[in-house]
């Protein structure tokens, strides 16, 4: 071959030459004025034109003749391997390198040939026979590409993946299917992979094995088989991607099989779904990012063209399931998992950004985007739903014991379970006018709404805190109405006593307290304190009027007899409030505590001083309970179990 590549840039030169002076001898022979001299030169150079033709032909016939040579040492080369079932690329370097150098000689030969072929048979037939023989090498090539693309590549170990749950054991929020009086099973979990673990880039292979790979693809591309090459590579690593998805638990489900499925099984989804999503961009999608860069990146555009290819139906995938999400009912125990989503997607926007930059993958980063925007509407959505079920929420019959309404659990460890949220929640909630919770808020009774828009609504707050703030005056609207249903004015109270303390202390004692303010903790520490002197007014007033002093008539006969009837009337009506009220529930103890004691203030002083100042006019055996006891008895109030007082003096 290196005869033929000194010879040939020589000839080319002699075949300028020797037309050139072939044009000359014409153009001097057509002039009919030339002397004997003249005309003796010019048959001379004729002459040697016609001796150096024929010493050209003879060049030529000799550089073919190489030509062929060559070609059928490449041929014998490339054939061998036809028989051997071994793969090239296991059996050595020196093998490797030897094939190699074979088929770039074969793409060498046709180029040459292509570039001085003429229409003769035999130029016509090297060059098919060299065609035919790169076809062979570049078929074996794409051969040995698959095979190392499937055979070398290093496992996807999920296992290897750290993952952490937060949980708060506190937490009620259950089913949420409805927002009646039933029980909370399922306490609510957030999962996020620890990023130790997402950004760590793994070697899909060898360093050896990506050599190989380069060094094949760059062959292919040479000679023109780069259509070939990246399918192979495609069809390969889509199949590792499918893979990893598998290994993640990640199932194949249509849109439609999602809208079908039950909130159970779909919610077990969607977690698995958030904690899979971070790990396959940032650690196999990355990798896979840098192996295409390892073998095509010297290849043009081939090495994002091969990402986009091969990931494209994996991300799909994985987008399809959020899309199917987004579209499905907006019920409120889907919120959480809304926002699950929506962050998971928001935090590695920027790595789908990098991923897929160009135009080969500008349908995975459209639709990337579309989802999220479709998440972040489901939210807003979802949100507004979950206020219009608090407010529309109904009861037909009151809640046993006036305790904490499975309603304002609801709503209160849902909104402590919002503020791990708080940054999402202030931009998606957050509205182009800056007006806060306007237009998520539904209708309102005209004394909540005014109340609403009171509540610091100018004071500089959150979007999210005016939404929550929208939220608890909905629930204690709500609330109202329910106390409506117990027929003792006391039990109203009682009720809303508790239910609104209940929601202070929730906001009081959780990151609540920041996003709320102090303003609105006085605000309801005031209402549920008004709301328990209201419960002492309605239930022990009129008792405890029995017990007033009215010294001016206790000398006569009447006013004996007054007296021992208003302290017989004092005891019916203790011992009825004893057996109503021990079956009401104060589930929060330090507010149980102070009740009682404030409760025993009022009545063991009014007792005392009335049993002091009367039993000389009374007699001692009307006297059914002593003070302690009664101190005693008022200990049992709020306990939520109904007892009823049938010993005296008990000790």
């Amino acid at each position: 071959m290196g005869d033929y590549e000194s010879v040939a840039p020589q000839l080319e030169g002699e075949e300028n030459l020797i037309a050139a002076a072939k044009h000359i001898v014409r153009a001097l022979g057509s002039n009919k004025n030339l002397t004997e001299d003249v005309k003796k030169i010019l048959a001379d150079l004729g002459s040697q034109l016609s001796n150096m033709a024929t010493t050209e032909d003879e060049v030529v016939e000799g550089v073919k003749s190489g030509i062929e040579e060559q070609l059928s040492v490449v041929e014998e080369k490339i054939m061998s391997w036809e028989t051997d079932e071994s793969m090239i690329f296991e059996s050595g370097p020196n093998e490797t390198s030897d094939y190699l150098n074979a088929t770039e000689e074969a793409r060498k030969l046709i180029e040459d040939l292509e570039n001085r072929c003429s229409n003769g048979e035999d130029e016509k037939e090297l060059l098919r026979r060299a065609h035919d023989v790169l076809q062979l090498a570049m078929q074996r090539l794409e051969e040995e590409f698959k095979y190392l693309l499937v055979q070398h590549r290093q496992p996807f170990e999920p296992e290897h993946m750290s993952f952490r749950s937060s949980e708060d054991d506190s937490v009620e929020v259950g089913s949420m299917v409805s927002f009646g009086d039933d029980s909370f099973e399922e306490s609510a979990r957030r999962y996020s992979v620890s990023r130790t673990s997402e950004d760590c880039i793994i070697d899909l292979f060898h360093p050896d094995v990506i050599h190989d790979l380069k060094c094949i693809a760059n062959s292919m591309f040479m000679s023109n088989y780069d259509h070939e090459c990246r399918q192979a590579y495609v069809i390969a690593r889509k199949d590792a991607l499918d893979e990893c998805l598998f290994d993640l638990e990640i199932e194949k489900l249509s849109i439609e099989d999602v809208l079908k499925m039950e909130w159970g099984t779909l919610n077990s989804k969607i977690k698995r779904w958030v904690r899979a999503m971070k790990v396959f961009v940032r650690r196999y999608l990355a990798s896979e990012k840098r192996l295409c860069d390892q073998i095509f990146l010297e290849l043009g555009s081939a090495s994002s063209v091969c990402f986009a290819e091969a990931a494209k139906a994996p991300m799909l995938q994985l987008l399809n399931f959020a899309e199917a999400i987004s579209i499905g009912s907006h019920q409120p125990e889907k919120l959480v998992r809304f926002l699950d989503m929506y962050e998971v997607l928001a935090d590695i926007l920027s790595d789908i950004d990098a991923l897929f930059f160009d135009e080969a993958g500008s349908s995975v980063r459209i639709e990337y985007h579309e989802v999220l925007k479709r998440l972040a509407d489901s939210v807003r959505a979802t949100f507004l739903e979950f206020k219009n079920a608090v407010a529309s929420n109904t009861s037909s019959n009151p809640f046993a014991g006036g305790g904490n309404h499975p309603l304002t659990r609801y709503v209160m460890n849902y909104i402590r379970l919002l503020v791990d949220y708080k940054d999402t929640l202030n931009l998606l909630l957050k509205n182009d006018d800056g007006e806060g919770a306007t237009s998520l808020s539904p209708d309102l009774s005209p004394a909540t709404e005014d109340e609403s828009t009171s509540n610091d609504s100018s004071g500089g707050l959150s979007a999210m805190a005016l939404h929550l703030q929208s939220l608890t005056s909905i629930l204690e609207a709500n609330l109202h109405e329910k106390s409506k249903l117990y027929r003792d004015a006391s039990l109203q109270h009682f009720f809303l006593m508790n239910n609104i303390h209940y929601m202070a202390q929730k906001v009081k004692n959780s990151e609540l307290q920041a996003i709320f303010g102090d303003k609105w903790i006085r605000k309801h520490n005031w209402k549920f304190q008004q709301h328990a002197m209201d419960y002492e007014r309605a239930t022990w007033s009129t008792i405890l009027s029995l017990l007033k002093d009215e010294s001016n008539s206790s000398n006569s006969s009447i006013s004996r007899t007054l007296l021992k009837e208003r302290l017989r009337s004092f005891y019916v009506a203790f011992e009825d409030v004893y057996k109503t009220q021990t079956a009401w529930v104060i589930p929060d103890l330090q507010l149980r505590e102070d009740l009682r004691i404030s409760t025993s203030l009022k009545v063991i002083q009014a007792y005392r001083t009335f049993v002091g100042r009367q039993m000389p006019h009374i007699g001692e055996k009307h006297i059914r309970y002593n003070a302690e006891d009664l101190q005693d008895y008022l200990l049992d109030l709020f306990e939520g179990s109904q007892k009823s007082l049938h010993n005296p003096h008990r000790r």
